[in-house]
């Protein structure tokens, strides 16, 4: 299984996808550790079974057994963070914004890999989450590490298509029951 099964496994009417599959696993803007790890966390964010078993697969020659962790760790993470501080940037009410979140984060102190990558990481899942908030920190902490926007950008592509991927192969699958 690989992206090539992926693609594959789209219907006709995806062909979009299909291509921009392929076009980002040719991206050259990340590094290597970096697209395939923005894969992965997309994937995993994803939750859906093909799409998760096939970048599994996609990344298993090209990331370190550290980095598939920490993209993993990433999805985890954001999982959980993404639905906190979307909540309190929806609420109206304030007071909750002034509490301490008492959430374990250990994770975003030691991610096992650089933390340009993890934050990169971070920002796809929070894409995939639609968390503004997340997005916005993160995207503050990439550009103190001088992370150009042409990097974010592909990044966010990649959580794009990797989303749209899982959708509509749940969708077909749904059909298909």
């Amino acid at each position: 299984m690989s992206l090539d099964a992926l693609r594959a496994a789209l219907p006709a009417y995806a062909k979009d996808l299909s291509l921009n599959l392929s076009s980002l696993a040719g991206e050259t803007t990340l590094t290597e550790q970096q697209k395939w790890g923005a894969f992965l966390a997309s994937a995993h964010a994803v939750g859906q079974p093909t799409v998760v078993r096939n970048i599994e697969a996609a990344v298993a020659g090209l990331l370190t057994p550290e980095a598939r962790e920490a993209a993993k760790a990433a999805a985890a993470i954001m999982g959980m963070n993404n639905i906190y501080y979307r909540a309190l940037h929806l609420m109206k009410n304030q007071e909750y914004r002034t509490l301490p979140a008492r959430l374990r984060m250990n994770v975003m102190a030691n991610p096992g890999v650089e933390k340009v990558d993890f934050e990169l990481w971070t920002m796809t899942v929070s894409a995939i989450n639609g968390c503004g908030m997340c997005l916005d920190a993160h995207e503050a902490a990439l550009k103190e590490h001088g992370v150009p926007a042409l990097n974010i950008q592909a990044a966010l592509r990649i959580a794009a298509v990797v989303h749209a991927v899982g959708q509509v192969l749940a969708g077909s699958e749904a059909a298909a029951a």
